[in-house]
């Protein structure tokens, strides 16, 4: 069953991120809210909980989740040869609701799925969600939803289609979704949005100049 934390409350809040932290370490799934839309969260460096993930939305590998952080600074743990204008990307723009696609690490020992030698990052602006991630260390998060349904933006929705299948949901309230995060390609020399989101490519021109725009539906 389910364990729900309203984290509006700051002795709840406490005891649902501890319980959530904890939910984590045992390879278990949780909810959590983000600056975009609910998310349902595992340990990035447990195949087993990752594969849970998947399973539990409907999805197969070839869509591999992206992975929350709660500094700039892990990048560098997860990615390398970060281009310059994706870290101007990052100062300008982290945390908030820019996932950027990198080459991963090659020592890393975890299996997100079909990545093709890359990974998807994120630092999100909500309280919880660092709060969290400062705990548990990076989290592979993907939107609360069954795959082909719309992301959860309270935790209603999230606990309706996820409930089952979540050791912890912590209660943020309504998110400012459902607008997701924009995500950016920048493997390349020039960065490529993959999905729009809630960073205008307008926002992305003043920060880095032109960018491309290759839309690819998430699900």
């Amino acid at each position: 069953m389910t364990q729900r934390f309203e984290t509006t409350e700051e002795t709840e809040r406490e005891a649902g991120i501890a319980a959530a932290a904890l939910a984590v370490q045992r390879g278990q799934l949780v909810v959590l809210p983000t600056d975009t839309v609910y998310g349902i969260g595992a340990d990035a460096f447990s195949p087993d909980a990752v594969r849970a993930l998947l399973e539990a939305k409907g999805r197969g590998r070839e869509m591999p989740p992206p992975v929350l952080v709660s500094a700039a600074t892990t990048l560098d743990a997860l990615a390398v040869g970060v281009p310059s204008y994706a870290r101007a990307l990052v100062e300008a723009l982290w945390p908030g609701p820019l996932t950027i696609v990198c080459r991963q690490q090659p020592s890393l020992q975890w299996d997100l799925g079909d990545t093709r030698g890359t990974v998807a990052v994120r630092m999100p602006d909500h309280p919880v969600a660092l709060e969290l991630l400062s705990r548990t260390g990076p989290l592979a998060v993907s939107s609360a939803n069954l795959t082909g349904q719309p992301a959860a933006t309270d935790a209603d929705e999230a606990e309706r289609m996820l409930g089952g299948r979540v050791e912890v949901l912590l209660d943020g309230g309504p998110t400012p979704g459902p607008v997701p995060s924009t995500i950016v390609d920048v493997t390349g020399p020039v960065g490529r949005v993959l999905r729009r989101g809630a960073v205008p490519l307008e926002r992305l021109a003043e920060i880095v100049g032109p960018i491309g725009a290759e839309i690819v539906d998430e699900g």
